[in-house]
């Protein structure tokens, strides 16, 4: 039977410069079971981003493999990458990273301009901005019309617009005051429970790290820590 459980082997992320070789990530090894809701914690450099943009296929491993539903990521062709991110992953970047020319509903509908797919684009994209509580009078705004959290909730329908099978943030609510980036943590949590999609979330929050099903830590390039809960975050 297909499944979406993710698996890290001995992953390594190593940047080259100057002679100098930097280990941001080293012998990962780690699986996400499909449907999960993890929080990835750790301090500043710790590798927690680069490992997030690593299982979302947006980079790729030095070395180690990155299996998705027993089948090796890294190595698929840049096609067969693409058409996996768009199939299984939906990325929310902390600094939401929405196109500024387009509308609240054109950004939703962005990763489908170039796809055929099954069901109206339109419609998929404005049932996806009620649901995180954005409302129509919004749908022909820019990004530079609408505030921080409104903005974030434009680039979880655009990540979703397509009904991943994860859905990967980076600091989703580290620009948002508490009483927003609630709201936004709660869009997460209905999304994990209602819908079945596989959430993992980079924070340094600790409060809400303690909320996921499972905190993964990280130090210097390396898990310390992948089950249960942790004291200090």
């Amino acid at each position: 039977m297909l499944t979406h459980k993710i698996e890290c082997t001995e992953v390594n992320k190593v940047f080259e410069g100057e002679g100098v070789r930097t280990f941001a990530l080293e012998d990962i090894n780690v699986e996400f079971d499909e449907k999960e809701f993890v929080a990835i914690v750790g301090p500043s450099g710790s590798g927690k981003s680069t490992l997030l943009s690593l299982l979302g296929a947006l980079d790729l491993p030095t070395s180690g493999t990155i299996h998705y539903g027993g089948s090796p990521v890294n190595e698929y062709s840049s096609k067969q990458l693409a058409d996996f991110r768009f199939e299984n992953i939906g990325f929310v970047f902390q600094q939401f990273h929405l196109l500024p020319s387009l509308t609240s509903l054109e950004n939703v509908m962005s990763p489908l301009f170039a796809r055929k797919v099954s069901y109206d684009k339109k419609e998929r994209a404005e049932k996806l901005l009620d649901q995180v509580g954005l409302a129509d009078n919004k749908y022909n705004s820019l990004p530079s019309q609408l505030s921080g959290g409104q903005q974030q909730r434009v680039a979880i329908a655009r990540a979703l617009v397509h009904e991943p099978h994860w859905l990967l943030a980076d600091e989703p609510t580290g620009n948002l005051d508490t009483h927003t980036g609630e709201i936004i943590f709660d869009s997460l949590s209905n999304l994990n429970r209602n819908k079945g999609c596989g959430v993992i979330f980079v924070t340094h929050d600790s409060d809400l790290a303690a909320r996921a099903d499972r905190i993964v830590e990280m130090k210097d390039g390396k898990i310390i820590s992948s089950t249960g809960k942790i004291a200090n975050v």
